[in-house]
């Protein structure tokens, strides 16, 4: 699994995203309460929503808001270098430099073209749910990620949705008592992007694991 910010405009079946829904609703969650709501849009519709959001962008480049703190307010080490690296690492791979503001914002407004994936998800959870079933609604959506690969389809996890929380809610109907959590484009893989090259780093394992006993 990788995420992909370069889809093919490749047309991906509805059965296909229904067999992958299918198989990721058996992925655990505490109690077996399935906290999970997947809201699926493609086709015409897709078109559409890209639109409402495209005639919104300028005038509100950084959206509604959020309804939950992406990232900690004061990101602390070493999970500051790391999310500072991705970004770098990210960028470059295209070409643009820390000081090309403008360049940087056109890469982040892609986001909201779901990088031209033909299938986009939002994924909603309910509001009197807590920490454990968030961790559960993870699991679903890597498993639907992890899925997609035996059907040849890539993805791009995106909480960038959730400044857009509103306009989502508006047009996928999204009840109030649900909160949205992210986005994710599905679709196949643009090989010759150069954005798909991109391979983030990971700790060694003597910095995030201990062992005892073995």
């Amino acid at each position: 699994r990788l995420t992909c910010r370069a889809f093919k405009d490749t047309p991906v079946p509805r059965d296909t995203i229904e067999r992958l829904l299918e198989t990721a609703k058996r992925a655990p969650s505490g109690g077996n309460l399935q906290p999970w709501h997947v809201y699926v849009v493609g086709g015409d519709e897709l078109a559409d929503f890209k639109k409402i959001i495209a005639d919104k962008l300028p005038d509100n480049p950084f959206g509604e808001g959020t309804e939950y703190q992406i990232y900690p307010p004061s990101l602390k080490e070493p999970y500051k270098a790391r999310r500072f690296k991705c970004g770098e690492d990210m960028y470059a791979s295209i070409g643009v430099t820390r000081e090309d503001k403008a360049g940087r914002l056109t890469q982040f407004a892609k986001n909201f073209d779901f990088f031209s994936a033909p299938v986009a998800m939002f994924f909603s959870i309910d509001r009197t749910m807590q920490e454990g079933q968030w961790s559960d609604l993870g699991m679903f959506i890597q498993s639907i990620m992890l899925l997609a690969r035996e059907y040849g389809l890539d993805t791009c996890p995106q909480e960038a949705w959730a400044i857009w929380y509103k306009t989502v809610g508006e047009f996928v109907g999204i009840p109030e008592e649900q909160m949205l959590f992210c986005g994710l484009g599905i679709g196949y893989r643009d090989e010759d992007a150069a954005i798909n090259t991109l391979r983030t780093d990971r700790a060694p394992l003597e910095e995030y694991a201990s062992f005892k006993g073995l």
